[in-house]
């Protein structure tokens, strides 16, 4: 493991119904293919040592010795395998048959979870043989391991190498219940749940399936492997399909296609799992809930669900120097942004609603019924614009106090001009134009400047007068200055204080630049108005700039990508610095694999260190920013998500990343 990620798989042998020496032998051959994989905990279906079909050939002493002779034989083969595994079989214990999950490591057998729920309508008769499990764990004694071999459902395989991996099982129809096992093995601590299934096929079941595995890892917050029995149980009233899936937090990693028997491996991230939880405080661990005296029992005992048995097992945990290869799991390049053209289009219609009924809000509360926008032709003031229109709608208030105010100086092209005049035309608002070269210029004699120093003085004073004057006009016309600055720049700190910075109310606080995109796009595309949609389509076009500089050649020559960095790169640190606090060559490694082929690993590092330097650094400008309204799982508002020190040191942080500078020629492992 490496970075926090533990390779897991389920996988679905070929098995012939009541012969576990032959079934013994797919598994162990499964076993090994994952081993190559590097797989270090590998899942099987329910009772998949004799097949789940063998109906009343469970109640056959040769079936039940020899599936446990088949497990002595799986156990010694897992000798030196760098894994855990979960296989299922009978067991028969004290005169009853239990349907159980063995979990195997190096040798040994572990534990035997029994399954608790044991379905007996429609076509299940497991009652008719099985006996159900109980919580409580107890010690049996069996020639197949000196020393006892603990059985029962609450226990936790604890990983002493890997101490974020703990590992709860559940057997198929445990998850189907109203309170699953798997709830109080997650409280208990449990970060990985492991399911042997052998859930029949009918129409439309394997939609339900999926939904409920995704749904219970996002419950628990957990990771979960859940293998189903496929080819080679009988087909005398029922079909298995082998649907196997991989889900974590609500994600699915991995999933099988049906009727193919076919294995799958993702790469878990425990390190997010464990994130996660530490950030909901609403997500109680029993064991700390405990010491809290949050769950008392019977006098003054703890209650049973906390009455859990922990067993541990090793597994290798690789030197830091080790090579790392591609994770198994898809890395998303734009995580702010869906990638299904139809969820993209109805997560766009529900960020705009947001925006807009944040400003709705504002302007009912303070009775304003105008508005004042900086327009300049660019990205972030269209979306405000749009948004603004939007909110003016709701409230009937006409359209035409919509104020908006383009301000030319010594970087704006007659192209972004054009496109500032057009839109407000074409959404109905007013347009007032003020050249604000003159009083630039009298401000530079004023404070002594040489405007030939196109220095940051130079830059900002331009930002800071068109500011000025938005907040005149707006007085003027008893309005609210809408801020146009998106989640992005603030986050590297690319707003002039006081400047752009600074409005009344600011509708895309918490949009990131890679979202504005898909916005004015999706506003474009469903407007339904031509010539609105025409020049929207040429401010996608447009270089983002905030324009500051004189043009070259009537063109813009500040691009702000070239000068901060690529914002889909600055994106994708932001969601992970923030989303889940990922050490910077966390963050590099998975932008390496998200971004293959798009960006070479130094590029990726270079524009990372900006990232880190600007963030810690502007962080004074986000400490005082205007109201805004969160549309997604991170924003940087003070008042919300992120409440940061504006001088907090960030060595750590450069520490981690100088590693990378001296490592970033090699390849490294998981």
């Amino acid at each position: 493991m490496r970075d926090g990620f533990i390779r897991v798989a389920a996988a679905t042998p070929k098995i012939k119904v009541a012969d576990p020496e032959y079934n013994r032998e797919q598994i162990v051959k499964l076993m090994e293919e994952g081993a190559r994989e590097r797989v270090q905990v590998m899942v099987f279906p329910e009772l998949c040592l004799t097949g789940y079909t063998c109906q009343d050939l469970f109640l056959q002493f040769p079936l039940i010795r020899k599936a446990k002779e088949e497990l002595g034989r799986i156990m010694e083969a897992s000798r030196g395998v760098d894994m855990i595994l979960f296989v299922g079989l009978p067991w028969a214990q004290d005169g009853k048959l239990y349907n159980v999950a063995a979990a195997v490591c190096d040798g040994r057998l572990l534990g035997l979870v029994p399954k608790k729920h044991l379905p007996n309508y429609s076509e299940f008769y497991e009652l008719r043989h099985f006996c159900p499990g109980s919580d409580k764990v107890v010690m049996i004694q069996d020639e197949l391991q000196a020393g006892g071999i603990p059985l029962g459902s609450h226990l936790l395989f604890c990983c002493e190498t890997i101490p974020e991996l703990v590992i709860g099982a559940e057997i198929c129809e445990d998850v189907w219940v109203a309170c699953p096992p798997s709830i109080s093995h997650a409280m208990a601590g449990a970060t990985l749940i492991v399911n042997c299934s052998a859930s029949d096929e009918t129409t439309g079941k394997d939609s339900y399936r999926h939904d409920l595995i995704c749904g219970q890892s996002a419950r628990l917050v957990c990771g979960y492997v859940y293998c189903n029995a496929g080819e080679g149980e009988s087909t005398q009233d029922l079909v298995f399909g082998g649907q196997n899936i991989i889900a974590e937090n609500g994600t699915c990693l991995a999933e099988s296609r049906r009727f193919t028997n076919e294995s799958i491996i993702a790469d878990l991230d425990l390190e997010r799992l464990n994130s996660e939880r530490r950030r909901m405080t609403t997500f109680q661990s029993l064991g700390m809930a405990a010491k809290l005296g949050m769950f008392p029992g019977r006098d003054g005992e703890l209650c049973s669900e906390l009455d859990y048995q922990t067993v541990g097992f090793r597994l290798n945990q690789e030197e830091e120097g080790m090579e790392m290869g591609k994770l198994r799991r898809f890395i998303d390049k734009a995580p702010f942004v869906p990638h299904d053209q139809t969820q993209r289009n109805k997560r766009c219609e529900e960020i705009l609603s947001i925006q807009a009924m944040g400003l709705k809000k504002r302007l009912e509360h303070t009775g304003c019924g105008h508005a004042v926008i900086g327009i300049s032709g660019g990205l972030d003031s269209t979306l405000a614009l749009l948004v603004t229109v939007r909110a003016f709608d709701m409230l009937k208030i006409p359209r035409c106090q919509i104020h908006c105010i383009t301000m030319p100086c010594y970087g704006t092209t007659d192209r972004t001009y054009q496109n500032a005049c057009t839109m407000t035309r074409q959404v109905g608002a007013q347009l007032k134009e003020v050249v604000i070269k003159e009083a630039v210029g009298l401000h530079f004699q004023d404070i002594g400047h040489d405007p030939a120093v196109h220095d940051v003085t130079y830059e900002n004073s331009q930002a800071r007068e068109r500011t000025q004057i938005l907040m005149d006009i707006a007085n003027q016309v008893g309005g609210m200055v809408i801020g146009t600055g998106d989640m992005s720049e603030l986050a590297l700190g690319w707003a002039t204080y006081n400047g752009d910075h600074m409005s009344m109310y600011a509708v895309n606080v918490g949009v990131p630049k890679t979202l504005v995109r898909h916005l004015v796009r999706y506003y474009a595309d469903t407007c339904g108005e031509r010539e609105l949609s025409r020049v929207l389509y040429d401010v996608l076009d447009t270089p983002v700039s905030p324009e500051l500089l004189p043009p070259e050649d009537g063109k813009i020559s500040q691009k702000t990508e070239d000068l901060v960095g690529p914002y889909e790169l600055h994106d994708f640190y932001l969601y992970y610095v923030l989303r889940f606090g990922y050490m910077p060559s966390k963050i590099y490694r998975l932008a390496c694999q998200a971004f293959d082929g798009e960006y070479e690993a130094a590029v990726i590092e270079k524009w990372l260190n900006v990232f880190y330097r600007r963030f810690f650094a502007q962080q004074f400008k986000r400490s005082c920013l205007p109201d805004g309204p969160k549309v997604g799982s991170v924003a940087v508002s003070p008042r919300g998500d992120l409440r940061m020190p504006s001088d907090a040191c960030r060595r750590i942080w450069m520490e981690d990343l100088e590693k990378i500078r001296r490592k970033k020629d090699k390849e490294y492992r998981i």
